[in-house]
C-alpha cells in the first residue's frame, strides 16, 4: 500500500467532553509522522459531532465512549450508516467497552493515558482502512449497481455481487453471497438491462452466468422431477426450466 503523503494527511476529528484530553491528542497527534495527519473537526460530544461529520467529512474519527449525551458508542453506530463512513478509534479510560467497540468495526481501541507509539499503531491501521475504502468507492464509481432502498436506509449493492435475481409476489429478492435484499420491479426489466450478466432459468429467477456451477436433477414439491442448477458461493438450489434447459447447459458448456 502506498502510504500517504504529507501533502495529502489523515483528516482526523476528536471527540471527547473533556478538553484536556483533546488537547493531549492534539499534542501527540502533532509529534505523529507515520502516517501524517491533520486535526480537522473537534467535537465536545456526539450530538455536536454527528452533523459535523455529514457536512465535513473526515477520515478518522478519535472518539471517547463515556460523555454527556449519547455515548461514542452510538455515533460510531450512526457513522456506519455514512456512504463512506470515517475509520474510528476508540480513545477511553474503560477498556471494559472494547467488544462492543469491535463490533462496531473499530479498527482500533486506545486506553487513556494514550502513548504516542501505541497512537501512531492505531494510526496506520485507519491509514489502512481509509486507503481500502477509497478503492472501493472508486470501484462503485465505474461498476454497475442496484440502489436498494430498505425501511430508513439506502444501500448500493454491485452489480457483480449479485447471485439471483428472484421474482416473488410483489417484489423481487436479490442475493449476495451474504445476505438478501428486497428490491421493487419487474424481472423482465432487471433481464433486459442486464442480460449480459445475468441469463432466465425459470420465469421467477435469473442467475449470473459466470456463477453457474452446475445442472443437478431435482424434485420440486411444486414442479415435479426436472433440474436445478447449483451456484458459486450458494447451498441453494434453484430450479431450471424445460424451456430454458438448453440455455443453462449452453452457458455450462462455455
Amino acid at each position: 500500500m502506498t502510504a500517504m503523503q504529507p501533502d495529502n494527511p489523515l483528516r482526523i476529528m476528536l471527540v471527547d467532553d473533556e478538553p484536556l484530553a483533546r488537547a493531549r491528542l492534539r499534542t501527540l497527534l502533532g509529534d505523529c509522522n507515520d502516517p501524517a495527519v491533520h486535526v480537522a473537526a473537534e467535537a465536545p460530544n456526539a450530538e455536536v459531532a454527528a452533523p459535523l461529520l455529514r457536512e465535513h467529512p473526515v477520515d478518522v474519527v478519535l472518539l471517547d465512549i463515556r460523555m454527556p449525551g449519547d455515548s461514542g458508542l452510538k455515533l460510531a453506530s450512526t457513522l456506519r450508516s455514512l456512504q463512506s463512513p470515517p475509520a474510528i478509534v476508540f480513545v477511553t479510560a474503560h477498556a471494559e467497552h472494547a467488544v462492543a467497540a469491535f463490533d462496531l468495526e473499530a479498527v482500533d481501541y486506545l486506553t487513556k493515558p494514550v502513548r504516542l507509539e501505541r497512537l501512531q499503531l492505531a494510526l496506520q491501521k485507519a491509514e489502512r482502512y481509509v486507503q481500502a475504502n477509497r478503492g472501493l468507492q472508486a470501484n462503485l464509481a465505474t461498476e454497475e449497481v442496484l440502489v436498494i432502498q430498505e425501511r430508513n436506509r439506502t444501500e448500493r449493492v454491485p452489480l457483480s455481487r449479485v447471485l439471483y435475481f428472484k421474482a416473488e409476489l410483489k417484489y423481487i429478492t436479490v442475493r449476495t453471497a451474504n445476505r438478501s435484499y428486497i428490491l421493487d420491479g419487474a424481472l423482465n426489466d432487471l433481464e433486459e438491462k442486464f442480460g449480459q450478466q445475468f441469463i432466465r432459468i425459470h420465469r421467477n429467477a435469473l442467475v449470473a452466468r459466470k456463477m453457474v456451477r452446475s445442472l443437478e436433477k431435482h424434485f420440486d414439491a411444486e414442479e415435479g422431477e426436472g433440474w436445478a442448477v447449483r451456484l458459486q458461493g450458494l447451498d441453494e438450489l434453484l430450479s431450471v426450466s424445460r424451456r430454458q434447459l438448453s440455455t443453462v447447459r449452453g452457458v455450462l458448456s462455455q
